[in-house]
C-alpha cells in the first residue's frame, strides 16, 4: 500500500478546494490577497521604511489599491526596501486580478451554459406547470395564453426531455404573442424527482401532464402522477393536476394514484364521442370547439342570491348576455338542463356560458319583449327513428370507442360499414364484436384503400346517410395522414357533384392548419382530435369544477347539445329577439344557447355560422335551413 505523504494530502485538499466552483476560487483568491496585503503592510509599518510615515491601516489600504491598479507604482519614491515591498504587492495584484478575471469568465460561461441547458430553478408561485411535450402543446399554450391575458404576471413553466433552445424556438415560431405571460422552458425528466423540483410544482396553481407520442403514453402519465402525489417534498394542500389518458382500462389505476387531485381526460373517448354525435348532426364539432376555446365564451359558475326561490326555467331569462345551462347544487352535484321547475336554493350556483366571469350578471329587465305569437307550440310530428346506414372510412385506435358510442345513438337494425387498409383494423373490429355485444348496430368490415377512387365508386356511397373519415393516425405521421384524408374528401365531393346528390361528410384531421386546405372540399365538419383534447385540458387547468360539467355534457345519457331546425320552435322569416327563442325552448324543457346560420356554414370568419350565447335583445330572422343549438335530452 502506498504511503500517503504530507505533500499528497496538501495537493488533495487543494484539488478539492478548486473543484468547488467559482465561488470557492474567488474566496481563496480573496484570502490570498488579504494575506499578501497584510504581510506587506506589516513589514512596511514595523520596519519604518514608509517615506510618508503612515499608520498601519493607511499602508494596508494603499497596498490594496496597488493590487487593483498596478499602474499606481509608477510614481513611487523611497528606499529600496519600500519599493521592493510595493513591487511584491503589485506583482501579487497582477496575479490575483488575472486569476479573478479568469475565474469570473469561466463562472459566467458555466452559468450561461447551465441556462442554455435549462437546468436552473423556476422561482415562481401560482404558475401553470406543463410536464412533457407532445404535438398538442402548441394549441394548449395558445389557449392558456388567452385565458391568462388579463393576469399581469402570469407564468407557464414547461419541463420536458427536449432541448430548452429547441422548445423556445418552436414556441416562438408557432405560438402567437405571449403578452404579459412568460413561458419558461426547462430540460429534464418529469419522472425524476430531482428534475421535477426545477419547475417548483409545489407552488403551482395547476399542473398539466402531456405524455409524449409513444406506444404506451399512459405508463408515462401514471409515473408522473406518482412523482407528484408521492413526492417527499410535496405540499400539504391538494394539487390541481390535469392529465389525458389513452386507454380507459388505465382509468382506475390513475384515479388510485391521483385520488381527488387529478382530473383525467380520456382523449380517445372524448374524440370518439364528439365524432359519434357530429356525424349525425352536421356542425356540432364547431359548436364544441367554440364552447371549449378561450377566444369566445366559456362556462362559469356563480352563486346568485337574487335568484334564490325562483325556478330554473324562470332564471333562463334573467341574463341578457349569458346563457344558463345548469345548476351546481350546494352538495356538489352538477346537473345540466335540470327540470324547469327545479327551485334554486341558498348555496346553489348557476352554470352559465358567458364572455368572462364578470359578465355573468343579472339584466334586471322586467319586460323581455317575448313575441308569444311567433312561438311554435305544436311539436312536429316525428316518426320513430328508423335504422341508419353509416360508412366509416379509415381506422385508428379511437374507432372501437366510436362504434360503441354510435351504438348508443342509432335505432335498432342500423348498419355500419368500415373500410380500411390498416392490417390490424379487421382483427381489432373482430375483437370488439367478440368482447361487446352491440345492441343497435351491425358492423361489417371491408379491406380497401380509402383514398382509391375505384374502391369508393364500388361502395354505393349514396346509400349511406352518414359518412365519417377517420385519420390513419396510428400508421402515418400527421401530415401524411391529413393528406390522405384530403384525397378521400376530394373524391367524395366529386362523387356527390357528379351524382347531383349532396351528402354530409365528417372528417377527422390531426393538424389544425390543414383545415384551411380542406375548405375546398366543402366538408360539413372537421374534427381536430388533438385540438379538442388540448382545449379541454386547458379549460380544466383553469377551472377544475368543469370536470363534472364535461362528464355530463359528453355522456350519452342525460342532456346533450343538439342542432334542431329553427322552424320547429319559432316562425321563420320574422325578426325575433333571442328571448323569444329561449322561451320557445323552455316550453319544451330545453335550453337554447345559440344558433347556426346556414348561409355562413362554410365561412370561417363567421365561425361557420355558429353563434353561441348571442345577446338576447338582438333580433335575427331564421330561414328553413337554419338551426338552433339547444341542450336537450334527445
Amino acid at each position: 500500500m502506498k504511503r500517503i505523504a504530507l505533500l499528497d494530502r496538501v495537493r488533495y485538499q487543494f484539488d478539492n478546494a478548486m473543484s468547488r466552483g467559482p465561488i470557492a476560487l474567488i474566496g481563496w483568491l480573496c484570502l490570498l490577497s488579504a494575506i499578501l496585503i497584510l504581510a506587506v503592510a506589516l513589514f512596511v509599518f514595523v520596519s519604518g521604511v514608509d517615506p510618508e510615515k503612515r499608520g498601519f491601516a493607511e499602508i494596508a489600504w494603499a497596498s490594496l489599491l496597488r493590487t487593483l491598479d498596478p499602474g499606481t507604482m509608477g510614481g513611487d519614491t523611497g528606499s529600496w526596501p519600500f519599493l521592493l515591498a510595493m513591487l511584491v504587492v503589485t506583482m501579487g495584484g497582477i496575479f490575483v486580478v488575472s486569476m479573478l478575471i479568469g475565474v469570473l469568465t469561466t463562472g459566467i460561461e458555466a452559468r450561461l451554459d447551465l441556462l442554455r441547458k435549462g437546468r436552473s430553478f423556476v422561482a415562481e408561485t401560482g404558475h401553470t406547470v406543463i410536464l412533457g411535450w407532445s404535438p398538442m402543446i402548441l394549441s394548449l399554450l395558445s389557449e392558456l395564453l388567452i385565458a391568462k391575458s388579463n393576469q399581469p404576471r402570469a407564468c407557464i413553466a414547461i419541463l420536458a426531455e427536449k432541448d430548452k433552445v429547441e422548445m423556445e424556438d418552436e414556441i416562438r415560431d408557432k405560438v402567437a404573442r405571449t403578452g404579459h405571460t412568460r413561458i419558461v422552458c426547462r430540460t429534464g425528466n418529469p419522472i425524476d424527482l430531482a428534475d421535477l423540483e426545477i419547475v417548483n410544482p409545489h407552488a403551482a396553481s395547476s399542473i398539466l401532464v402531456l405524455p409524449p407520442e409513444s406506444a404506451d403514453p399512459d405508463a408515462y402519465t401514471l409515473k408522473v402522477l406518482l412523482a407528484l402525489t408521492n413526492n417527499p417534498h410535496r405540499r400539504p394542500e391538494p394539487y390541481h393536476i390535469v392529465a389525458p389518458l389513452r386507454d380507459p382500462r388505465n382509468l382506475e389505476a390513475a384515479r388510485l394514484v391521483g385520488r381527488e387531485e387529478v382530473q383525467l381526460v380520456l382523449a380517445g373517448d372524448l374524440t370518439a364521442r364528439i365524432a359519434a354525435q357530429t356525424c349525425r348532426q352536421c356542425g356540432l364539432s364547431v359548436v364544441y370547439e367554440e364552447l371549449l376555446n378561450f377566444s369566445g365564451d366559456e362556462i362559469y359558475f356563480q352563486e346568485e342570491p337574487a335568484l334564490v326561490g325562483q325556478t330554473f326555467g324562470q332564471a333562463l331569462l334573467a341574463y341578457e348576455d349569458s346563457a344558463l345551462i345548469g345548476l351546481r347544487f350546494r352538495d356538489g352535484r352538477v346537473q345540466l338542463n335540470p327540470p324547469m321547475d327545479t327551485r334554486i336554493e341558498p348555496g346553489d350556483q348557476v352554470i352559465a356560458i358567458s364572455e368572462d366571469d364578470d359578465t355573468v350578471r343579472l339584466s334586471g329587465l322586467g319586460d323581455y319583449g317575448i313575441e308569444a305569437d311567433a312561438i311554435r307550440h305544436s311539436r312536429p310530428q316525428t316518426q320513430a327513428q328508423g335504422p341508419e346506414r353509416i360508412l366509416i372510412l379509415g381506422w385508428n385506435r379511437r374507432a372501437p370507442t366510436l362504434i360503441r358510442e354510435l351504438d348508443h345513438y342509432v335505432a335498432p337494425g342500423s348498419q355500419a360499414t368500415v373500410v380500411a387498409d390498416d392490417g390490424q383494423a379487421g382483427d381489432a373490429l373482430a375483437a370488439l364484436l367478440k368482447e361487446e355485444r352491440l345492441q343497435n348496430l351491425a358492423v361489417t368490415f371491408l379491406p380497401g384503400d380509402t383514398s382509391s377512387r375505384r374502391v369508393l365508386d364500388n361502395l354505393d356511397i349514396l346509400a349511406y346517410q352518414h359518412l365519417l373519415i377517420l385519420s390513419y393516425a396510428d400508421l402515418l405521421d400527421p401530415q401524411q395522414a391529413d393528406a390522405r384524408t384530403l384525397v378521400t374528401l376530394l373524391h367524395l365531393r366529386d362523387i356527390a357533384d357528379r351524382a347531383g346528390h349532396p351528402f354530409s361528410v365528417v372528417s377527422e384531421m390531426l393538424d389544425m392548419r390543414n383545415r384551411d386546405l380542406a375548405e375546398v372540399t366543402r366538408a360539413d365538419d372537421f374534427i381536430i382530435s388533438d385540438r379538442l383534447v388540448s382545449l379541454m385540458l386547458s379549460q380544466l387547468a383553469e377551472n377544475r369544477e368543469l370536470s363534472a360539467v364535461f362528464e355530463d355534457l359528453f355522456n350519452a345519457e342525460g342532456s346533450e347539445l343538439y342542432l334542431k331546425p329553427a322552424g320547429q320552435y319559432v316562425e321563420l322569416g320574422r325578426p325575433l329577439n333571442f328571448y323569444t327563442v329561449v322561451e320557445a325552448a323552455r316550453q319544451r324543457g330545453e335550453v337554447a344557447v345559440g344558433y347556426r346560420l346556414h348561409a355562413a356554414m362554410h365561412n370561417p370568419a363567421q365561425t361557420y355560422g355558429v353563434r353561441l350565447n348571442p345577446n338576447k335583445s338582438e333580433r335575427v330572422a331564421f330561414s328553413a335551413q337554419d338551426h338552433l343549438i339547444v341542450l336537450a335530452e334527445q
